[in-house]
């Protein structure tokens, strides 16, 4: 089956953001840039059946490629092929995302991804926890989410707004436990004033 020029430019640019943005993300270490541009090219012919599918727009260039950037597309091809058909299609939604992106709001996800990789492992896993938890929301919850971190902002620092549901859910069982045990308590009493 033939490609379209939009099918390969998704699956090329997954690929490039895979490439450029999963490190970020990845437990793994990213190779050095002395490391990447050190490596020995490939040439096509050397890729694999399926690398060459999901590189199919670099056939013309592909050896002249920086063996730095060679390795970063076949890495990605590699993660294109592992994903599930669900995978690709939120990978298809951020590379738009991206695309759409004006360069400030570039520069400020870069810098974001930068300070995330500067995080402790477990702050790391942390934030990737919560995001999760996000993700798996439904489109109401979500938008709840997002108006109570917009007035959390708003009120610079309002903490009943920033706190998430779970801790202002976990306080209030709390205070509910404490009010039950307070009125045992005064029950208990008022049954011992009137034994006495």
């Amino acid at each position: 089956m033939r490609r379209t020029a939009s099918q390969s430019w998704w699956v090329v640019g997954a690929a490039l953001l895979l490439a450029a943005v999963a490190p970020a993300i990845a437990d793994e270490p990213r190779p050095s840039r002395e490391t990447r541009d050190t490596q020995p090219g490939v040439t096509w012919e050397q890729l694999s059946p399926d690398q060459q599918k999901v590189l199919g727009q670099f056939r013309g260039r592909w050896d002249d490629l920086p063996p730095g950037q060679q390795q970063s597309l076949m890495r990605g091809a590699e993660r294109w092929e592992s994903m599930t058909p669900e995978q690709r299609e939120r990978v298809k939604q951020r590379t738009e995302r991206w695309q759409n992106m004006t360069p400030d709001e570039r520069q400020r996800a870069r810098e974001r991804a930068e300070r995330f990789k500067q995080l402790s492992p477990e702050e790391q896993a942390r934030l990737r926890e919560e995001f999760r938890r996000y993700r798996d929301l439904s489109p109401e919850q979500r938008e709840q989410a997002r108006k109570q971190r917009q007035k959390a902002q708003e009120g610079e620092g309002d903490e009943d707004a920033v706190r998430n549901d779970d801790e202002r859910a976990g306080e209030r069982e709390q205070r509910d436990t404490r009010g039950i045990e307070r009125d045992r308590s005064d029950t208990r009493e008022r049954r011992e004033g009137r034994d006495r």
